[in-house]
């Protein structure tokens, strides 16, 4: 049960990181980050929170 959270936990964190790739790269984005001189909040939490859930997910596949 244990392989099948950590497994979920990568696979969803991967998405995250994926569609928080995308919204960095948008046009939408891209204009705020030329006002702002800062990407879009929600943009860097889907990162953020992607980067953690692959890593929670990784290292509980790779332990035993």
């Amino acid at each position: 049960m244990r392989k099948m959270i950590s497994a979920g936990l990568l696979i969803g964190g991967l998405i995250l990181l994926y569609f928080g790739y995308q919204e960095y790269q948008s046009v939408s984005s891209e204009i705020e980050e030329f006002f702002t001189g800062s990407p879009d909040s929600r943009t860097m939490w889907m990162m953020i929170g992607g980067a953690v859930a692959s890593i929670a997910g990784l290292v509980g596949l790779l332990r035993k």
